[in-house]
């Protein structure tokens, strides 16, 4: 029996060299890749969670299909997103034949908020005023929630994983950060431009670049404050974090910046221990005032004429200036529109996806940039917030923040009620580096793209697994990588 197996092994494999050599021979050379995909659909059957790791490593360094073959109408990151829409597939019929998936996690709260946003991405599509083009956004969303949370909270029942996740991320986003950096001192350290492009071709401009930076600084934070760690260990997340704080400083995110400044913020309130309602009260009051006094906050701000700059203290200032830089004007303009959008139709909105094709219309003449255009081909709403407001109305700003609102509170009763240190230091990380993503999302949105949703999904499911799996875990006494155990 194993000579006969043998026999067909070579019998393949002889066959597999005939036909390539016949396609390479035609200068045909996608035949090559035929082993791959092979394994790779091998491990979406029968090992899922190793598929799920390979995704999170291959993401910051995956490559716009647009950069391969510039004149295809449609774009994806590769190998990422065939991936993740294979693994989606695939996940969906084993769920059908099996009919089994953990109950705790489809009833949480932070998967009952998703599964209101999924529905109000269904229901706006349906009512879409391009519905091609938001059912193709549902799909695609789809793919990046059903594996990066749900499938992602399930990798998280082996502890190990967590640390395996963040670190299968962070490693090849060193690799970018040298590349960028290389590119920096070739053409100008601290030359503003070069921010732009530096770290193309993996993340499409320096807005994206800072956004994932930030959000893995309070993971790293959270490795060099982690007492558990040996020296060792200790001295590698120092250096890691001088690293990331370089590259975050070189990307000239503005955006980014606020956002570090916003988790830090965060951090200091649960580490001090206020209440969630002196929180929202005090916001509450500066929301009142911010009303109260908007004329006069509006006239200190047009008297603010810094542009962004090299200089790291002129390029903070520069966030505030509404009277001349070309970037905040052209996000403003941005937000008006949708705003306008928004009144226009305010219960379904325009159908997911489709602000870029209908915002022109809606610009004034007085608003407009440098930098403004009609064909919708420079970025979106520049809002996670407003850009659902106005593509699917009211409640599609509602049901993000569902997700955001239930999240943070799973994540900090976890903190706050577990007696294991590194289920409260991970549910702190995750929720920091969130907090970074949250913040960030006032400006910019790019949880379309596979380099934000898998942290932001990620983290996500990381905060929810601790919840369900870990937080009532004690601490291990041995010391070993066997990070908890189960208090029984």
């Amino acid at each position: 029996m194993k000579d006969k197996a043998n026999k067909w092994v070579y019998i393949i494999s002889l066959l597999f060299v005939a036909i390539n050599a016949f396609f390479i021979s035609k200068e045909m050379y996608l035949f090559c890749i035929a082993p791959v995909v092979l394994l790779i659909i091998i491990l979406a059957f029968f090992y899922y969670d190793k598929l799920l790791l390979l995704i999170v490593f291959l993401t910051p360094l995956s490559i716009p299909l647009h950069e391969l073959y510039e004149n295809l109408d449609f774009d994806m990151n590769l190998p990422t997103e065939p991936l993740l829409m294979g693994l989606t597939i695939i996940f969906i019929f084993k769920l059908l034949l099996d009919k089994s998936f953990d109950k705790k996690i489809l009833y949480h709260p932070v998967s009952i908020a998703i599964y209101l946003y999924i529905l109000c991405l269904f229901v706006t599509s349906v009512t879409s005023t391009m519905p091609i083009v938001s059912f193709k956004l549902l799909i695609s969303r789809l793919c990046f929630i059903i594996p990066l949370f749900f499938l992602s909270t399930q990798l998280f029942k082996n502890k190990k994983n967590f640390y395996r996740y963040l670190w299968l991320y962070i490693i090849p986003l060193l690799f970018v950060i040298i590349y960028a950096v290389t590119r920096h001192a070739q053409y100008g350290l601290l030359d503003k431009k070069i921010a732009h492009w530096a770290a193309n071709p993996f993340y499409k401009d320096h807005t994206s670049y800072g956004a994932i930076l930030a959000m893995f600084i309070p993971v790293i934070v959270g490795f060099t404050t982690n007492k558990s760690n040996t020296s060792r260990k200790k001295l590698l997340s120092w250096i890691l974090l001088i690293i990331f704080t370089i590259a975050l400083l070189l990307s000239y995110s503005r955006a980014a910046w606020v956002g570090v400044i916003g988790a830090f913020g965060v951090w200091i309130i649960i580490k001090l221990k206020i209440k969630f309602r002196r929180v929202a009260l005090f916001a509450g009051i500066i929301l009142l005032l911010g009303f109260a006094f908007e004329s006069q906050i509006l006239i200190q701000l047009q008297r603010n004429k810094q542009d962004s700059s090299v200089n790291v203290e002129n390029h903070i200032k520069s966030i505030t200036n509404v009277s001349s830089d070309a970037s905040n004007l052209e996000r403003i303009n941005r937000w008006n529109c949708a705003i306008r959008m928004f009144k226009k139709k305010p219960f379904f909105g325009w159908g997911p996806g489709t602000y870029m094709f209908k915002y022109a219309p809606f610009q004034l003449s007085y608003e407009k940039t440098i930098i403004s255009t009609n064909e919708g081909n420079k970025g979106n709403a520049h809002s996670e917030y407003l850009g659902p407001l106005a593509e699917s109305g009211i409640f599609g700003l509602i049901s993000i923040l569902l997700i955001i609102i239930t999240t943070i509170y799973t994540a900090v009763n976890v903190y706050s009620k577990s007696q294991n240190k590194k289920v409260k230091m991970l549910s702190l990380i995750a929720l920091l580096g969130l907090t970074t993503y949250y913040i960030h999302g006032f400006l910019n949105n790019f949880l379309d793209m596979d380099k934000a949703t898998v942290p932001f999904w990620g983290f996500t499911a990381i905060i929810v697994a601790l919840d369900v799996y870990y937080k009532n875990t004690k601490e291990s006494d041995d010391g070993d990588e066997k990070l908890f155990k189960v208090n029984s």
